[in-house]
């Protein structure tokens, strides 16, 4: 055979049909039922005009405080090539009627378009179902060279899943999507636009509680995830929930296989070990976990400290073994995956007498089992001192105060040596530990009360962080406490 023969004869695939571009302007106006007379390609999408890059589609959207359509303008000087808009604009455009409705349709578009061998994950969960999408995604990226996508940040909500979607490559091979809920039926919504191929609940905590009453309704709403599965999808639940038949149920009552991770006797990905690896400096490092499958045991390292990472692990095994993918590769990325920004970040940081001290930013979210957690993991950390800066827990409604009284043993356990209270929700903690906080030793855990982030900015301040400290942040996104890490973070600080 000669050599143009054997080019000729290459074996053809079907992704060499696929765009290379994530759109083109006539597909999108396709897509969303809206016309236009523009020839472009496509390289990203934004509903904010902040995240706008060269080549980039900007929805313009009509919010109850903020119309979209006002910042055309900065969108096209940062680089947007097209824009979708409910009226004409001065700008190369697609004109629609809705454009949520459109975003919508393009998320859907771009769902439809991908291979049949293409696998869908939706992650969800009271507690780490960021972190847990981010393990997955560094795992099936890494088995795939390049070829997995996910939702960045949160963007789990009913515009963040739809805009994730439409940012999901024609030729991907997995694609991970957070779906988060405030409410009963917010989820069974999400998935319906996603439609997994592997559902994910992480667990179930008292998150949002204000709006469902109940854990066993939380449960049920986070269980919404698996009415979106593909027919043979794949529920992934933990096994040691004490919802876990409840999940169980939801997800066989929808067709699904059942895979539970967990410490639990009946876990499909059950923990047999997990051995404390030592970090850095003296800093506590990650976990040598042994997990049995089954048929195999797998033996990997998890980077991020703590329990909490440890199960996550396992979660993210059963994602692998669900899609089929390779163990070895999502071994070496869970060793290689570091905590997010506010979700787990360790930053050391120059102290006022020369040394340094160790900051763990978990500034973007809490709840009361993400709070136990982190302080546990505090509590493990060598340090001269450990510093807690606690911000409010919310939408906990009328379970808030005995919630954040109860943060009072795993303080206690974590031998916080001081500890900084942010906002008024905090006022039962506080009362707990000025009546009856008792840390090492029995001596009264020291601690101080604030409403704002500028408050504890200042008290911190006067607190002075010392060479040899660990300072964990930890509180709800709207406690601001992300402004005190970026004060700690600041060359001046």
């Amino acid at each position: 055979m000669t050599k143009k023969a054997r080019i000729m004869d290459w074996p053809e695939d079907p992704v060499d049909a696929l765009p290379t571009a994530l759109w083109d302007a006539a597909s999108v106006a396709k897509a969303i039922g809206g016309t236009t007379q523009e020839d472009c390609f496509i390289a990203n999408v934004a509903t904010d005009s902040r995240e706008i890059g060269e080549g980039g589609l900007f929805f313009a959207m009509r919010g109850e405080a903020m119309d979209g359509h006002r910042f055309i303008p900065t969108a096209m000087t940062r680089g947007a090539s097209l824009v979708v808009a409910e009226h004409p604009v001065d700008a190369p455009h697609v004109l629609v009627k809705d454009s949520f409705a459109a975003l919508q349709a393009l998320g859907a578009a771009a769902r439809a378009r991908v291979l049949p061998e293409a696998r869908i994950i939706g992650v969800t969960g009271s507690v780490g179902k960021t972190s847990v999408k981010e393990a997955i995604y560094a795992a099936l990226d890494r088995t795939s060279r390049g070829g997995a996508h996910r939702s960045v940040k949160s963007y789990n909500n009913h515009v963040g899943v739809p805009l994730s979607l439409s940012r999901m490559p024609a030729r991907t091979l997995y694609g991970i999507f957070e779906m988060g809920m405030n409410h009963a039926g917010e989820i069974s919504d999400l998935t319906a636009q996603v439609k997994p191929h592997v559902a994910v609940i992480t667990n179930i905590a008292p998150a949002h509680i204000e709006n469902l009453g109940s854990e066993e309704a939380i449960a049920d709403a986070k269980a919404e995830i698996f009415e979106g599965l593909v027919e043979g999808g794949t529920a992934v639940i933990p096994a040691d929930s004490p919802y876990f038949e409840r999940l169980k149920a939801a997800a066989l009552a929808k067709g699904a296989k059942v895979l539970s991770f967990g410490r639990a006797a009946h876990a499909d990905v059950r923990l047999l070990d997990a051995l404390a690896s030592p970090g850095l400096g003296g800093r506590s490092g990650g976990s040598l976990v042994t997990a049995d499958l089954g048929d195999i045991r797998l033996c990997y390292t998890v980077a991020s400290p703590g329990e909490h990472w440890v199960i996550n692990s396992l979660a993210v095994m059963a994602v692998v073994r669900a899609v089929g993918a390779d163990f070895g590769a999502a071994g070496l990325a869970m060793a290689e995956l570091e905590g997010l920004a506010g979700r787990g970040a360790r930053v050391e940081i120059t102290t006022k007498d020369g040394g340094t001290a160790l900051l763990m930013d978990e500034s973007y979210n809490a709840n009361p089992a993400s709070m136990r957690s982190t302080l546990a993991v505090l509590g493990a950390e060598k340090a001269k001192r450990r510093i807690a800066v606690l911000g409010a827990m919310k939408e906990l409604g009328d379970f808030g105060p005995a919630l954040h009284a109860q943060l009072l043993a795993p303080i206690a356990e974590a031998k916080v040596d001081f500890a900084l209270l942010v906002g008024p929700e905090m006022a039962a903690l506080a009362e707990e530990l000025g009546t009856s906080g008792q840390g090492a030793l029995g001596k009264p855990i020291p601690f101080t009360h604030c409403q704002t982030a500028d408050e504890a900015i200042a008290r911190l301040a006067a607190f002075g962080l010392a060479d040899g400290d660990a300072l964990l942040v930890k509180g709800s996104n709207s406690v601001g406490l992300g402004k005190l890490v970026s004060s700690l973070l600041a060359p001046s600080a």
